[in-house]
């Protein structure tokens, strides 16, 4: 890459005006890349702020290794803080030490911004919700109009008075926790695995037993990974039949040292660069047993033609010579921040792709069903969408540029499709600070 184009591509685009910034992606298919590529990714973002509140509610200090530090992360640290725990970041060392109270909030009373960060929008609303005090919530314009409603009528059904100031169900709004005054709860998460996650996590502030219904469905990976890390911090859960959730009483979180998994989502991006130029491709310290559910990603590549290995230092993904790959029909309600990532690759297929299971993604940071067609019919690739499917044929994309609807993942997946067509553009790609603020400064390095 020229000088020219890394001067406006490359680290100075820090300190732009995010509006007036454009990427244009270097095509390299067809080119010479010394194999394999090895990349390197910053911390889960999902385990990083689980890991966040866990240590909060825990009694003594935690160490909290590996941290992701982002728009995301950096908003829920700061909550926190605002609550009144004690947070120490070290960024360049990727650690953050937290003094846990026990489950008590030491703030009675505070005012705190979530950002845009989903995870720190519902969490935090479902622990200060049921504890003891009176909390002002409010969020970013993009987290202001997404689901907020259902977690806040659970709030309600434990005791909780919750005073919307605009939108009904939407922030900004001011909480009066009053603690759990039922012993079990009703919560639907069809719009959002975040709420029962948050309202897990919660559950064992007073010590007593509770149970948690569940009503609409949801991929349940992230329920998963909240599950395992409550037991990594002391607390168990248990799943009963019919959709319930019960924590037995008398139960307690203990602070301890933790290690924050590479962020499996960032990874993704990395792994589709596989199939896309035939090319191999690791990611350090990315395993089969992660607790995330975006792994599932890379069984989608096997069926597309790529060979999938693990060794000590990570999973390497080997795509089809010279970038032949097939079209798969691939329900993805498990691994859903992937869907642009696999709508991306899906142009270069030998058939069409077929992307199930993902009508919730309508309310995330943008309706990126919407988008991902939207941006797919801009650049001459056909796509049908259905209630929570795509379907996109292979083609050509012709030049142009990717409106990112203020949404990282459609700035990180769609830059997979400049990397093979001629002449892509992604516009603001500075809003992957929201979880990975340097992606496109590795993506090169990588390349290089």
């Amino acid at each position: 890459m020229d000088s020219m184009n890394r001067e406006a591509n490359g680290r100075s685009l820090e300190g732009m005006n995010p509006e007036k910034t454009r990427y244009t992606v270097p095509c390299m298919f067809g080119k010479s890349i010394s194999e394999p590529l090895i990349a390197e990714v910053p911390g889960s973002k999902s385990i990083t702020n689980r890991a966040l509140l866990l240590a909060t509610l825990a009694d003594g200090k935690s160490t909290l290794q590996g941290a992701l530090f982002s728009d995301d992360s950096r908003h829920f640290l700061k909550c926190i803080q605002e609550l009144g725990f004690e947070a120490y970041e070290n960024e360049k060392e990727r650690r953050i030490e937290i003094i846990g109270q026990g489950g008590r909030i030491p703030r009675k009373e505070a005012s705190i911004y979530v950002g845009s960060a989903g995870t720190a929008a519902r969490f935090l609303t479902a622990c200060l919700g049921v504890s003891q005090g009176r909390y002002h919530l409010d969020a970013s314009p993009q987290m202001r109009r997404r689901p907020m409603a259902p977690l806040l009528a659970c709030l309600k059904e434990t005791g909780c008075e919750v005073i919307c100031e605009e939108k009904e169900g939407c922030f900004p709004f001011t909480l009066q926790g009053n603690g759990f005054q039922k012993p079990s709860i009703t919560v639907d998460i069809a719009d959002s695995s975040q709420f029962l996650s948050g309202l897990l996590i919660a559950s064992v502030l007073d010590g007593k037993e509770r149970k948690i219904q569940v009503q609409g469905t949801h991929g349940m990976a992230y329920i998963r990974m909240t599950e395992q890390m409550m037991g990594q911090f002391g607390v168990q859960v248990k799943e009963l039949p019919g959709g319930c959730f019960q924590i037995p009483a008398g139960q307690h979180y203990q602070a301890r040292d933790y290690q924050i998994e590479p962020d499996v989502s960032a990874a993704c991006y990395f792994y589709g660069m596989a199939p896309l130029l035939g090319r191999k491709v690791q990611v350090k310290h990315v395993h089969f047993d992660s607790l995330q559910g975006d792994v599932e990603f890379l069984r989608i590549l096997e069926r597309m033609g790529c060979q999938v290995m693990e060794d000590t230092e990570g999973i390497w993904v080997m795509g089809p010579p010279k970038g032949r790959f097939r079209g798969v029909e691939a329900d993805m309600s498990s691994c859903s921040d992937q869907a642009i990532t696999l709508a991306a690759l899906a142009p270069f297929g030998d058939s069409p792709t077929l992307i199930k299971g993902i009508g919730h993604i309508r309310l995330q940071e943008s309706d990126r069903m919407r988008a991902i067609a939207t941006e797919l019919e801009k650049l001459g690739i056909r796509c049908e969408m259905g209630a929570d499917t795509l379907k996109i044929y292979p083609g050509s994309p012709r030049p142009g540029s990717v409106k990112t609807y203020e949404d990282h993942r459609m700035a990180m997946g769609f830059s997979l499709l400049g990397l093979r067509a001629e002449g892509i553009v992604i516009e603001d790609p500075l809003c992957c600070r929201k979880t990975f603020e340097n992606y496109f400064d590795v993506m090169e390095a990588v390349l290089r």
